[in-house]
């Protein structure tokens, strides 16, 4: 084997740095989970254990001292620490499909397969994490975004029909509390619809207990298994199973009832609603409220809302595993958008008015 050259070295140096420190995150990552997920969790970081020693023999004597992982895998470090969220499983999950393995000569096919596969278990513990903040977070982001846009468009068009600033400012906070009752209301109202509608689907538990009485020749509960899309052979095997466990005195389950773990509760997503999206409001009125005027105000608001149009874009992105960049960019697009039709219509209306 010929010796690595200086290149080489710094390479595997820095892998190493980088297995090291994704093992470090999923440490910190299990020490907040239980059951299952903690177990995936240090089984992954064993993973990159092992990937650390293959370099580690690389290297030999040439190891040197240990150099400190990239600004991205030391915040994902500080981040699982503190806060263990499916916000950093899912930064885990980008880094994950990353992996340069596949085309470094270096490092083996079953290494270069491992972080193929760790993309795949990270994106399916994230996904789990969305589940159970899907309805919440949703109503959170729709909130933000409906504040934010709806409140700026408000402000700018009818401050540029020439309205007085003392106008502006009232008409601001009354779009603000208007919009976040709505938003309240509205999310409150879907959500618990939606449920019910769910629960009215969901079969009755209380059939578990006509099983015994069944005529096992007429076999009724075949019925049941065809009209949920069963064919009818598969109907009347599983009909068969579970009349016998009825008659052998066992509790047979007709149906696993869904928690709906992704709709959320319908005060969950009322709440975060109301509270997003009058947080989102409030910023395109406090340049009025600082007493700015005129364009200096229109610009300040713009500037204001886009900034975080773009934060709440990208965190949209990477909790859905897309580029954080693009959703911020498309976010402020479609609001600053939305935001300069309106104030079209107001410059409009005001030189009419004149």
């Amino acid at each position: 084997m010929t010796a690595p050259t200086r290149s080489d070295i710094r390479r595997w140096r820095r892998y190493l740095a980088e297995e090291r420190a994704e093992a470090a995150v999923y440490r910190e990552l299990a020490e907040r989970r239980h059951g299952e997920e903690r177990e995936i969790l240090h089984e992954l970081a064993e993973a990159e254990r092992r990937h650390a020693e293959h370099w580690e023999t690389l290297l030999g004597p040439r190891i040197g001292l240990p150099l400190r992982p990239s600004l991205r895998s030391r915040a994902l470090t500080w981040l699982a620490g503190r806060f263990g969220s499916v916000f950093v499983l899912a930064l885990a999950q980008r880094a994950e499909s990353r992996s340069a393995y596949a085309t470094d000569a270096d490092a083996t096919a079953a290494m270069a397969a491992d972080e193929q596969i760790h993309s795949e278990v990270v994106r399916s513990l994230a996904q789990r994490g969305r589940a159970r903040i899907s309805g919440t977070f949703r109503a959170a982001v729709f909130g933000m975004n409906d504040g934010l846009v709806s409140n700026l468009a408000l402000v700018l068009g009818i401050g540029a029909a020439g309205t007085s600033r003392e106008t502006i400012l009232l008409t601001g906070l009354a779009g603000l509390l208007a919009g976040a009752l709505s938003m309240g209301a509205g999310e409150y109202v879907s959500v618990r619809s939606q449920r019910e509608l769910l629960a009215a689907s969901t079969p009755s538990p209380e059939t578990h207990d006509a099983l015994a009485a069944l005529d096992v020749d007429a076999n009724e509960l075949a019925l049941v298994y065809r009209a949920r899309g069963m064919p009818a052979d598969e109907a009347a095997r599983r009909a068969e199973e579970r009349l016998a466990a009825a008659h052998r005195g066992a509790e047979p389950e007709l149906h696993e009832a869904p928690d709906h773990e992704e709709i959320g509760s319908a005060w969950g997503a009322a709440i975060s609603s109301f509270c997003f999206f009058a947080s989102g409001a409030v910023i395109p009125v406090l340049p009025y409220l600082l007493g700015l005027t005129g364009l200096t105000a229109v610009l300040t608001a713009a500037g204001l809302v886009g900034v975080a149009l773009m934060v709440t874009g990208a965190i949209v992105g990477v909790l859905s595993g897309a580029p954080p960049l693009g959703r911020a960019l498309r976010q402020l697009a479609i609001g600053w958008g939305a935001s300069a039709a309106t104030y079209g219509l107001g410059l409009l209306f005001g030189t009419t008015v004149s």
